[in-house]
């Protein structure tokens, strides 16, 4: 987000009296007024920067969301990405309470197969990705402690970044002038023993701003074998080096000791207690170990050339261990290195007399993984090694976007991104055979679109994209027994059309409504053999939905959100893996309906008060559409306060989830145990009853 203040210079003690988002409205350049003590001191331009390039919303044809800090901060854990993107259209999420497979999340149906982590979403947090170069993410580094803002794509428009269909989450941390220069302290407890301290602390000296976020949290978990202890360290350092002109520093850490996996029940077993973890999880002590450090560098400069240039270089080192809840190959570990540079250029010129804002630029990522797996037998002793290799990724690519300002209203968008992706595995272990070998893959990206502006604040758009998902490494993994590459497994590519509407009536009721129809071809679906996922290609699938999200400003204390999604996901020309005629079955693991709605009451000198209730729809837990899921109404709460004590505040706040102590599922293994009879399979996590959790923070 760009912020440019008029007529005082940049203020960081803001008021924020016209509020811009609740979670869910879809906002880029609305204008906010801005009180400094009390006093209106100019107007602050926000503005959606996630797609690339940077422009107003209704002159935008995709669907973006943006959630900022107090929709974050606000009597939040902070420990997932949900509880800040509920009230987004379009994004369902699962696995909040597995810290060891960590919170999966799918929009539009891409991101669904996922059985730990993220697929086909690009993440990235302060213009480092944390999305790899074979398509896999993990988010378990994101410091919601320091996070400002979170910009989410939905659709077509994320072609732009190459290797996901699904959409894009863009999350922008703290710099050290966004804040009061000071320092904050707080601390959290809650059922099942969670605990979580955070320290904050920031300041500007001269053309330097710094900040560095500091969190250790440890829970037990509301199943055995649940236990999960985590640290994260955010620092950003920024040095303006003239006034057109900044490089800022980012280092993030993360320390995970002890995440404990409980692994998926069966029916059967969580009619007899839903809060244990399975026989073998408890024997072999499931969970995963993680340490991450990653360093980036941005260097942003608007004077060497008559438009914006931007240039991001990183580096991550990630070591993992992971025992999986099952004996056989089921003990993995690797040693990651992930490097790269991204750079691009913004201008705004004139094409045959009209306006024309354009972007080009790269991105050269690399990828390269030291593996090894492990056999483990029913007793937890290591009694082999199944595989040593390096898994090495690297992709190439170059892009190119422009709008073009038909006429004062509409506005024509095109986009094209070419991608070289190359995936290599050097087998390591020679004596079964060698199985080294690559795959090379060489994609073209397009999005068209155009936007009406029916008035200031109303806008009419549409949209057509391809995008292309390759397998990763992971799910190239091979059934047959043999290391190396599946060679039956082929990429995904998606056809997304896209209409929407979005506008403000007045100063109080947003609206935001999109229409999507995706085709997708050589869906790539899981299944299980011999208690490991493999992955196979579909022949087709369908995807057709309407996403809409509304927010009302009652009165000045009172605003509602409500974010409604109505979708079907269809497989099309597809046998599953024990032969079961699948065409025209629900694509597994995503519901028709999801409906989040939220009330919220803000009163004076920081006291307030949010109702949030939401609703999933019931879905299928595999190919065969044998085994429904059944649909849950969640109803959660949280309030607080604020005190002065002279200089310092103090903020109390607490929340209640799962009000009414509902039975129901936080996550499902899509197509678990897929070789044994359906009530053998262990495809559920029951999700906690009603938890409690409270908090104190200091600021001074």
């Amino acid at each position: 987000m760009e912020e440019k203040a008029q007529g005082h210079g940049y203020s960081r003690r803001l008021v924020i009296v016209f509020a811009v988002v609740s979670g869910m409205m879809p906002t880029s350049k609305l204008v906010a007024q801005v009180a400094d003590e009390g006093e209106v001191i100019g107007e602050v331009v926000l503005e959606v920067t996630s797609p690339r390039l940077a422009r107003d919303l209704y002159d935008t044809p995709a669907a973006v969301s943006v959630v900022d800090a107090p929709a974050i901060r606000q009597g939040q854990q902070r420990l997932q990405l949900d509880e800040s993107l509920n009230t987004v259209p379009g994004l369902f999420f699962q696995n909040r309470y597995n810290f060891a497979q960590n919170l999966r999340l799918s929009t539009r149906g891409f991101g669904a197969r996922a059985p730990f982590g993220i697929r086909g979403i690009r993440i990235q947090v302060d213009g480092i990705p944390y999305t790899l170069p074979d398509g896999q993410s993990q988010i378990d580094a994101i410091d919601l402690d320091s996070a400002q803002r979170i910009e989410v794509i939905r659709g077509p428009s994320s072609v732009q970044y190459g290797n996901a269909a699904g959409g894009v989450l863009d999350i922008t941390t703290a710099r050290g002038d966004d804040l009061p220069p000071g320092a904050r302290l707080r601390l959290d407890g809650g059922s099942d023993d969670y605990r979580k301290a955070a320290i904050q602390g920031n300041g500007v000296r001269g053309d330097t701003s710094a900040i560095a976020t500091l969190s250790w949290m440890n829970v037990n978990g509301h199943r055995e074998q649940s236990e999960a202890e985590k640290g994260l360290f955010n620092a950003r350092i920024s040095h303006e080096l003239d006034s057109e002109r900044e490089l800022t520093a980012t280092f993030n850490a993360l320390h995970n000791p002890k995440a404990q996996d409980p692994g998926g029940l069966t029916l059967a077993q969580v009619e007899e207690d839903p809060n244990q973890a399975t026989f073998m999880a408890k024997r072999l002590d499931s969970g995963q170990t993680v340490n991450q450090q990653t360093l980036g560098l941005q260097y942003q400069d608007a004077a060497v050339l008559p438009g914006e240039v931007t240039v991001n270089t990183f580096y991550s080192h990630r070591d993992f261990a992971q025992q999986l809840p099952f004996p056989g190959a089921s003990r993995v570990a690797y040693d990651r290195h992930f490097y790269g540079i991204s750079s691009q250029y913004q201008q705004s010129s004139e094409l045959a007399g009209r306006p024309l804002t354009w972007v080009t630029g790269a991105d050269v990522h690399r990828q390269s993984d030291d593996r090894r797996r492990y056999q483990v037998s029913p007793m937890g002793e290591i009694t082999g090694q199944t595989q040593a290799e390096t898994q090495n990724a690297t992709n190439v690519a170059v892009f190119a976007q422009g709008d073009l300002a038909l006429t004062d209203r509409l506005n024509f968008s095109l986009g094209t991104r070419w991608d070289h992706l190359r995936l290599s595995v050097d087998d390591d272990r020679l004596e079964d055979g060698d199985d080294s070998g690559s795959r090379t893959f060489r994609e073209v990206s397009g999005v068209v679109g155009l936007s009406y502006r029916l008035a200031p604040r109303h806008q009419v758009y549409a949209t057509v994209g391809s995008a292309f998902e390759s397998p990763t490494f992971t799910e190239f993994a091979n059934p047959s027994g043999a290391g190396g590459f599946n060679p039956d497994v082929e990429p995904q590519k998606a056809l997304n059309r896209e209409i929407g509407v979005r506008g403000l009536w007045g100063n109080a009721l947003s609206y935001d409504l999109a229409l999507f129809s995706i085709r997708v071809k050589d869906e790539i679906l899981p299944y299980e053999l011999d208690g490991r996922t493999f992955y196979e290609n579909a022949g087709e699938t369908r995807r057709n939905g309407v996403e809409l999200g509304l927010g009302w400003d009652i009165s000045y204390a009172w605003r509602a959100t409500t974010a409604l999604t109505l979708a079907d996901y269809e497989l099309r020309d597809f046998t599953d893996e024990q032969g079961n005629e699948a065409d025209g079955n629900d694509i597994p693991g995503l519901p028709g309906t999801l409906w989040v709605s939220e009330l919220e009451w803000r009163g004076m000198a920081g006291r307030f008060a949010a109702l949030e209730w939401q609703y999933v729809g019931s879905f299928y837990a595999e190919n065969s559409n044998q085994t429904k899921v059944s649909d849950y109404w969640l109803l959660g709460a949280r309030a607080g306060d604020s005190v002065r004590l002279g200089n310092q505040r103090l903020n109390l706040y607490a929340g209640v989830r799962n009000v009414l102590d509902e039975d129901y599922f936080s996550n499902v293994r899509i197509n678990a145990n897929a070789n044994r009879p359906i009530e053998d399979r262990g495809y559920f996590e029951p999700g906690a009853g009603r938890t409690f959790y409270a908090g104190i923070e200091l600021t001074f």
